[in-house]
């Protein structure tokens, strides 16, 4: 088959995006659900539209994004659906309606049974990846609204991450959730080890009666010593990074109250309904998506910055992070071919104001920089108007700076005002140059709730789905992480055989230089 840069389609698209203007005239906002994107100052023009309409059909989007809410084989890799969809919607499918709902109705009763009798209150959830960014970026923004109880969250195998969790609770009213697809991810069944230790260690006789499993193998829970009533389900169609919608929202549940969960999935589903039912022109995720392929692919801009202006969405980027660059870090195409064009920015950041003082040099002044996701809420959730006037105000004017950019003549004229000597004013001058010009999206919340969370997170989700069908490469799997799971095992029997030594011919000179010094101690 023709590779991507070759077709007359492609090409077409991508003249139309070099020539098309970033524009700050026209005011270009797309209403999706309750969130306003602003796109203006992406690359826009009506030729683009046209050429945009075509690469779309060329890629087979809306038969694609059929089967992506239908239940079609969207993950060609595995040979499965990636149904998340299903998960929000008020009416699930009926091929899974049963499976869901009964789920959903079995969370539910644990839920009011804890809480009805005053059970759990500090949780440990432990997950790592889409078990974990997903319900610790909800719990982290919207703990201030309403904290039935302590939720914390420990992913990382290093142990100080576990023990730093279970530090200072009290182990007679901790719940442990282990939350795994496959339930022998290695890092959450060590940590979980450790739990069980701990609990142990102060006096608590069955520890596994404070477990809960989240998983797609109840057996190999069970096989674990988890009691069926505390197993809850997901399945093989639901992707890591989007099962925060599936039965592991539980901490979310837990911690923020029933009502915050279903919220969240309300709002997912209206974002659904958006990405479904809005025409292409007016579609903020097909949009997001097209400009973020104009960016990479056209005009080689090789990362995104994410830069929420509310410190309560701090974990917002490193969920975008495991969204795009898991689901988009591949190079092989549905055909087999290889992809002969630039995908899959990296994603970086931080929140605002924070950003300005740490990267925003490097945005405003470097020779090509990067894109900027802007994400702001137009109300706070406290009283001090003040500061929130400064958050828009220092959001709405880096967006501005970044576009706009400030010429030699301006920056010289600045210059002239303190600097009497021409020579040097015009050399200082051209330290004060601001390119402009940069590509950047504003995303406006009414305000951080669950719902608003709940569309901004399917927002990015549909993105993400859209970018790669525009590439033709398979979001869902993650064979890169699969491959460096399996190494570490390898490496990890060989460091176990202490006092001998270890076979170390399959590795590279350095790896092998490193297991035999490491397993000796």
């Amino acid at each position: 088959m023709t590779a991507l840069s070759n077709r007359p389609v492609w090409k077409t698209f991508c003249e139309a995006a070099r020539s098309s203007p970033l524009s700050s005239v026209d005011v270009r906002v797309i209403h999706a659900a309750d969130i306003d994107v602003d796109l203006s100052t992406q690359r826009h023009s009506p030729a683009l539209t046209d050429a945009s309409t075509e690469l779309l059909a060329q890629q087979g989007f809306e038969q694609a994004r059929r089967d992506l809410f239908e239940g079609g084989i969207v993950n060609w890799t595995e040979n499965r659906p990636a149904w998340h969809t299903a998960l929000r919607a008020k009416s699930p499918p009926a091929a899974v309606a049963q499976d869901i709902q009964l789920e959903q109705a079995r969370l539910a009763s644990f839920i009011e049974k804890a809480n009805s009798h005053n059970l759990y209150r500090y949780v440990v959830h432990i997950g790592i990846g889409g078990s974990d960014w997903g319900p610790r970026l909800a719990v982290e923004s919207l703990k201030g609204r309403s904290s039935r109880r302590t939720i914390r969250f420990a992913s990382n195998v290093d142990a100080h991450a576990i023990t730093a969790a279970l530090e200072g609770l009290d182990p007679h009213d901790t719940l442990i959730i282990v939350s795994s697809k496959s339930f022998t991810t290695t890092e959450s069944l060590a940590n979980a080890a450790c739990a069980i230790d701990w609990l142990r260690a102060n006096k608590i006789k069955n520890p596994l009666d404070q477990f809960v499993a989240v998983t797609a193998n109840p057996k190999a829970a069970r096989d674990f010593g988890i009691s069926d009533d505390h197993i809850f389900r997901f399945w093989d169609w639901v992707g890591g990074r989007y099962s925060i919608w599936s039965s592991i929202g539980l901490p979310i549940a837990l911690g923020l109250g029933q009502d915050a969960l279903n919220d969240m999935l309300a709002g997912a589903a209206a974002m659904d309904e958006h990405f479904l039912t809005a025409p292409i022109e007016l579609n903020a995720p097909v949009q997001m998506a097209l400009s973020a392929v104009v960016n990479c692919s056209v005009l080689g801009y090789a990362s995104l910055a994410l830069c929420p202006y509310d410190a309560r969405l701090q974990n917002l980027v490193p969920w975008l992070q495991q969204l795009e660059m898991e689901s988009l870090g591949k190079s092989t195409m549905l055909d087999g071919n290889k992809l002969d064009v630039p995908s899959s920015p990296v994603v970086w950041g931080m929140p605002g104001t924070d950003g300005q003082h740490t990267f925003f040099q490097w945005l405003h002044q470097e020779s090509k920089g990067a894109p900027v996701d802007f994400v702001l809420c137009a109300k706070p959730d406290h009283r001090h108007n003040r500061h929130h006037r400064l958050l828009i105000a220092n959001c709405l004017a880096q967006r501005s700076a970044l576009l706009e950019g400030k010429s030699f003549e301006e920056a010289l004229a600045e210059v002239r005002r303190t600097e009497s000597d021409p020579q040097r004013a015009a050399i200082l001058a051209k330290h004060r140059v601001h390119p402009g010009g940069r590509p950047t999206t504003l995303i406006v919340l009414p305000q951080l709730n669950a719902r608003h969370l709940g569309e901004l997170l399917a927002l990015y989700e549909h993105k993400v789905f859209t970018e790669a069908v525009l590439w033709g490469i398979n979001p869902f799997d993650q064979w890169g992480v699969e491959f460096g799971k399996k190494l570490a095992g390898d490496i990890e029997r060989r460091l176990d055989a202490l006092g001998s030594d270890p076979d170390v011919s399959p590795y590279d000179a350095s790896t092998a230089y490193w297991v035999k010094k490491l397993a000796s101690g």
